[in-house]
């Protein structure tokens, strides 16, 4: 089980595909909705899973919400619970505070009150969102079949200095660097000689476990 704790707020079809993908990685996850049978849908699922009023500071609090390192607002169609939920949210000193918001005003309200980062589904699946927030390095994920997904990740320290021969990643996690994207210059035929600089980027295509493990492995 990894360290970071996350909390889902908002079980629909959004919230439960994060707090799904989260669980799956090995997270734990709280998941918080107001209706019970979502709540009892998804516990077998998550961590734990709590029927509450988010838009309530003393049942968030109960729950010891400020103590979790990342919160996902996922509420459904109810704006003005959206926004109270963040600010209860901001007030209680949540660290990071990620909600999905319905159009652009909505989006411009919720970064106003404070939220960290706004999300639209419409552009973010619940997968690449979940892999966003567990590791820093990964700057984009694409699902390009139920088994396979190209992610985007940011050089590692790790990384630096080592050329694509002794990082042997196709060797040790079965995953295909197709490209290395240096500033705006992109090299889509690396070479085993070529060497990693701190700024680069490593386009990487593989079986979504194998990509897993290799985010695992460069996440720490």
């Amino acid at each position: 089980m990894n360290n970071k704790q996350f909390a889902v707020i908002g079980i629909g079809r959004f919230g439960s595909s994060v707090a799904r993908s989260l669980s799956e990685m090995g997270y734990e996850v709280l998941a918080i909705d107001s209706d019970e049978q979502r709540t009892q849908e998804i516990s077998s699922i998550v961590t734990h899973a709590v029927s509450a009023d988010s838009t309530d500071e003393d049942a968030l609090r109960a729950l010891g919400i400020r103590n979790f390192d990342v919160v996902v607002v996922a509420i459904g169609e109810d704006i003005q619970a959206s926004i109270l939920t963040t600010l209860i949210l901001k007030d209680l000193g949540v660290p990071l505070i990620v909600v999905k918001a319905q159009n652009e005003l909505h989006g411009k309200v919720l970064q106003k009150i404070g939220a960290d980062k706004v999300i639209f589904p419409e552009r973010d699946m619940g997968l690449r969102v979940a892999h966003h927030l567990t590791s820093p390095n990964i700057l984009d994920y694409i699902e390009l079949s139920e088994d396979y997904s190209i992610v985007e990740m940011r050089v590692t320290d790790a990384m630096v200095g080592k050329n694509m021969k002794e990082l042997s990643i196709r060797a040790q996690f079965g995953c295909n660097v197709m490209a290395i994207k240096k500033g705006t210059k992109m090299n889509i035929s690396p070479s085993p000689d070529d060497r990693l600089e701190k700024e680069d980027v490593l386009i990487i295509v593989g079986e979504k476990g194998n990509l897993q493990k290799l985010e695992m492995a460069y996440s720490k």
